[in-house]
């Protein structure tokens, strides 16, 4: 454990707030996901990112070609081959999102108290008057009083970029609404959310699906951003599709919360997911503002007891257009992390933002000092009392390692897994080291070429685990986690008995 460790529930000197903290390589625990777009996809820039702590990169099919994405996604590669840091890719699907349609792509100008009708005729232009929609079924939706939000990629709550309507009537397939505040909207896009209405639309479309089959599995994406996903049966559906893309079996499913009908059936949806991403930009919308402080821990706490990742979005919105952070959003990102947050998501603030890899840095920087003041004991028994007695096999032999880890003081835990549940397991304890995962790929042949299958599969035995444990050693040290006289934890299965041992270096 760090020597810097403290806890915000001790005496913390104040002076010691002012000290600069130590660099290290990793500068946080938390992940930091990156939406990478127009401000953001040139090698350069992504390099920038990768350096500042960026470990996912998100690609947004709600807009642009899979032709633009294939673009960014080559650039990735190169900063990855030139930075040499790891970086996951994330597809974010459409799902069930109205969008206002402006072709011409001209400036639209609402005044409050104005008038402005929604309608499906998406042979229309996008006036101050008429905004065309892609969704036939809106008038069958809302009911007058109901309210509708609009906004470019987000709604970054700003009263010039961003316009809440109220419905005044509906007319036959339009929507008449009035105008509650003035604002101009820019761009080719606007996401349409209507607050606590039900939207009948898939949550896997068709153009998902074909983007999936397509792009994704040309690329082998890690994980599935699945938005508005409402119910656990959307999460086996999108499964039961990856299923049959061969390639994709094995990508992890991230559940977007991004309504109330989503947070009505949170548990069941994170029994099904592999991860959860709270969509607080949308939440926000249809929840009271009292309300969204309530879902968030709640919904953090149990994304951690399930030891399912949890992804935090809407952190420094202001950081789109400005250099620093307001004192509201940086105690939000620190508070996030001691709810048991497990990354922060970043949206408008990377794609289009000005300051890209800045942002990064510094919710990076943010992430790792709330990190110091984590309670990792008090979580730690949290956790193992909500598993509870029998714990099974792989939950007692993960948790003993965490333990054993911080009782040494260990740099670093490395982990032998086959399909990396045993450190997923690791990580949900919340260990204040890095864990160091070994996966051993299994090759196969047909008699005409050999080729790899099952990446996640492996198989040990006493010999080949002491020389692969050397391997994973010299990469510790080679990241600089790993250095003379450190201890380091062992979990790994030998025969049929899963083993913690603990390993003191020499020079």
């Amino acid at each position: 454990m760090p020597s810097s460790h403290l806890l915000l529930e001790e005496p913390i000197r104040m002076a010691s707030i002012l000290e600069p903290s130590k660099p290290s390589f990793f500068p946080a625990m938390t992940k930091i996901v990156g939406t990478l777009g127009p401000k953001s996809r040139s090698v350069d820039s992504i390099s920038g990112c990768l350096k500042a702590g960026m470990s996912v990169a998100r690609f947004d099919f709600s807009w642009g070609d899979p032709a633009y994405h294939q673009e960014t996604l080559e650039n990735l590669k190169a900063a990855i081959k030139t930075t040499k840091k790891l970086c996951a890719v994330m597809l974010d699907t459409v799902g069930a999102e109205m969008q206002v349609v402006n072709k011409s792509e001209t400036t639209v100008s609402l005044q409050a108290d104005g008038q402005v009708v929604l309608t499906p005729d998406r042979g229309q232009d996008a006036t101050s008057e008429l905004l065309p929609i892609n969704f036939d079924g809106l008038a069958k939706s809302v009911k007058k009083g109901d309210t509708i939000f609009i906004g470019q990629y987000l709604f970054t709550g700003s009263e010039t970029t961003s316009v809440w309507l109220e419905v005044s009537e509906v007319r036959g397939q339009d929507v008449v609404c009035t105008i509650k505040n003035t604002a101009t909207l820019a761009g080719s896009l606007f996401t349409l959310h209507g607050s606590q209405i039900h939207i009948d639309l898939p949550t896997l479309t068709e153009k998902d699906k074909e983007v999936i089959s397509t792009w994704g599995v040309k690329n082998k994406i890690d994980f599935l951003s699945l938005s508005y996903t409402r119910h656990a049966e959307d999460v086996r559906q999108a499964r039961e599709f990856l299923s049959k893309l061969g390639d994709l079996s094995q990508t992890q499913i991230f559940a977007k919360i991004e309504n109330v009908e989503g947070l009505t059936h949170f548990d069941e949806i994170l029994r099904e997911a592999d991860g959860i991403i709270l969509s607080r930009g949308n939440l926000g919308i249809d929840l009271p503002p009292e309300k969204v402080f309530l879902f968030q821990k709640s919904a953090l706490y149990k994304c951690n007891m399930a030891g399912k990742p949890a992804v935090l979005t809407r952190v420094v919105d202001s950081m789109t257009d400005n250099l620093r952070p307001t004192r509201a959003e940086a105690t939000d990102v620190a508070n996030a992390v001691l709810d048991g947050s497990d990354a922060i998501l970043l949206g408008a603030e990377t794609l289009r933002g000005l300051y890209p890899i800045e942002t990064i840095s510094t919710v990076g920087r943010i992430c790792s000092e709330a990190e110091k003041v984590f309670n990792q004991d008090l979580y730690f028994k949290k956790t193992v009392k909500y598993v509870g007695e029998p714990m099974t096999h792989l939950e007692s032999i993960a948790s003993s390692a965490v333990r054993a880890a911080i009782k040494v003081k260990a740099s670093v835990i490395i982990c032998f897994t086959s399909s990396g549940r045993a450190a997923r397991l690791i990580a949900k304890y919340r260990p204040t080291m890095p864990v160091l995962s070994v996966v051993i790929p299994r090759l196969k042949t047909n008699q005409l070429k050999w080729s790899f299958s099952g990446a996640f599969e492996a198989e040990s035995t006493s010999a080949t685990n002491e020389s692969i444990l050397k391997v994973a050693l010299d990469h510790g040290k080679a990241m600089g986690t790993i250095k003379s006289h450190d201890r380091v934890v062992v979990c790994q299965k030998l025969g049929d008995a899963s083993v913690v041992k603990i390993i003191e270096l020499e020079d």
